[in-house]
This record gives structure tokens, C-alpha cells and sequence, in this order.
């Protein structure tokens, strides 16, 4: 697979597709909201203390940006990496992607919070408005590591497979320094790695009619650097043990491996398919976009 650069650039607004286009609208419609009526807030955003009985505000936090930059970042970062992602998924499987590592999020991000509440007894985090799209966001970058893996940004030359990890470490480092990182930091956390636990072991291939992605690329561990990897994979094992193990002895029973090795056509093999297809989805909007600038440069040479 070619190692081309993931363009830097956002194109026109027209190249989005028209389910990305609509979830920034919502965006941009959940903040105006807020601003208009500060007190939408206290039934939108989670907060702890009141999800019971509101509990819609596990669906709808993460839908509610509180600040203005926020809900810019969250909107270009939605339209970018949406423009890769649902051509690939699908529609469907992109907006059910979306719905459940939001959902899944709020819900243990408000655990969290009851958590932080019961060992600190502080009221703080029961009475705290958390709400945003990075958890989203953060569940694009891990669908970006799955895909293009090998791909880099055309800007700072990391491939798509640390986008992840980087994430998180600054989230991290920035919790250092501000005041509330509550808000924001498991929020990151838990939509990073729910969203892979969602591709890794649920997502619905329906070419395959099979679930998930275990290719050894899209290992937990690999989220790491390679020397920590030994003392992951241990850990991780028990999990996937807990998340495949019965399926994995179901296919056996139903001949879908032969001693211990998938047969063709088998999830491995879909995985390579499917990371083929980002690559070849990437170089046609990169080709789009350079056969755009030239036009552009005629059209300027022209006049």
C-alpha cells in the first residue's frame, strides 16, 4: 500500500456528503441553542445529578458544544474525516457508529462521574455540565487507524495509525493545566476506546456476515509503542477472551477455520480489503482535489 498524504485541505463545501453536512448543522443549531437560552443547558449537557430522571442527556450531550471553538474544531474535524469514513462504511453503519460510541460514552462518563463523587464526595462532579463531540471525534481518528493506517497527514507527517495515541497524550498533557479536565478528558478517553472496541468486535460486515476486525494491525496494542506491546498483549488477551471467545469457538464448530487459521474470505482478509478501499478512496479525492487546483490555476491563468 502506498504511504500518500492524507490532504490537509477541506475542498468545497459541496464534496461533503449530505449526512456530515446535516450533523454540522445540528452541531452549530445545539451551541446557538445554548447561547439563546443558557438554561437548555441544565437539561441537554450530562450532568450527573440529573440524568435520573433526565436521562435523554446521555444522547444528547454529545451533541452540545459549549463553546464557540469548540463547535468550529468539531464541525471541520467532522466534515474531513466523515468525507473518508462514510463512503467507506456506509451511511447507515456511519451514523450507527456515531450513535453508539455517543451513547456508550455518556454513559460511562456519567459512571465516572458518580465514581469521582463517591471517593471525593465532592458535589462538583455531580452537578458539573459535560457535554461535546470529542468523544466522536476521537472514535473517527481510531476508524482512520483501522482504514488508512499507513497513510500521513500531508502537514505533519505522522501516519493515520498514531492519530489515536497522540490524541490522548495531549488530552492528557492539557489536564495538567486546566481547571476542569473532567470536562472534556473522559470524554476522549472512553469514545477512544469504545470505538474500538465497537470495530474491533461489533461492527456488521454484510458482505461477510461476519463482525469486527481482528487483524493483528488492529491489535489494543498497537496503540501503544512496540516495547510496551509485550506487557499489553497479556492484558489485552483476557479481554478478547471475554469479547470472542465463545464466538470463536462457534465458527470453529461451523468449519469457518481449519486448524487455527481463517480460511479465505475470513475477517482478516476483509480487513486488508477494507483498509485497500481507504487507500484507493484517499488517492480519489487527492487526485479530485489536485485536478481542482489546476482548473482553478487555468481559470486565474486565463484572465
Amino acid at each position: 500500500m502506498s504511504s500518500s498524504t492524507v490532504p490537509g485541505g477541506l475542498g468545497s463545501f459541496s464534496e461533503f456528503t449530505r449526512l456530515c453536512k446535516g450533523l454540522a448543522v445540528v452541531l452549530f443549531a445545539g451551541h446557538a441553542l445554548i447561547q439563546i437560552f443558557p438554561s437548555a443547558l441544565d437539561y441537554l449537557a450530562l450532568i450527573p445529578a440529573r440524568t435520573i430522571p433526565f436521562g435523554w442527556n446521555l444522547l444528547t450531550a454529545g451533541y452540545i458544544e459549549q463553546t464557540l471553538h469548540g463547535v468550529v474544531i468539531s464541525v471541520l474535524c467532522l466534515l474531513v474525516m466523515g468525507r473518508l469514513l462514510e463512503p467507506i462504511w456506509g451511511s447507515k453503519e456511519f451514523l450507527k457508529f456515531i450513535i453508539v460510541v455517543n451513547l456508550l460514552t455518556s454513559m460511562c462518563v456519567f459512571i465516572t462521574a458518580i465514581s469521582f463523587y463517591y471517593i471525593t464526595r465532592q458535589e462538583t462532579y455531580l452537578y458539573m455540565p459535560i457535554s461535546g463531540f470529542q468523544g466522536v471525534l476521537s472514535g473517527f481518528l481510531v476508524g482512520m487507524k483501522q482504514i488508512i493506517p499507513d497513510q500521513e497527514l500531508s502537514l505533519l507527517r505522522i501516519k493515520a495509525k498514531w492519530f489515536p495515541s497522540i490524541m490522548l497524550l495531549i488530552a492528557i498533557a492539557l489536564s495538567f493545566f486546566t481547571a476542569e479536565p473532567v470536562t472534556y478528558l473522559p470524554t476522549i478517553i472512553f469514545g477512544t476506546y469504545l470505538s474500538w472496541l465497537y470495530l474491533r468486535y461489533l461492527q456488521g460486515k454484510p458482505e461477510t456476515k461476519l463482525r469486527g476486525d481482528p487483524s493483528d494491525d488492529f491489535a489494543f496494542s498497537t496503540f501503544f509503542p512496540d516495547f510496551l506491546r509485550p506487557v499489553i498483549d497479556p492484558i489485552a488477551s483476557i479481554f478478547h477472551r471475554m469479547f470472542c471467545g465463545r464466538r470463536e469457538t462457534a465458527l470453529e464448530g461451523q468449519g469457518h477455520t481449519l486448524g487455527g487459521a481463517p480460511l479465505p474470505g475470513s475477517d482478516p482478509i476483509e480487513a486488508s480489503r477494507r483498509r485497500e478501499r481507504g487507500a484507493r478512496a484517499l488517492e480519489e479525492r487527492l487526485a479530485a482535489s489536485k485536478s481542482l487546483e489546476e482548473s482553478k490555476k487555468d481559470e486565474s491563468d486565463n484572465v
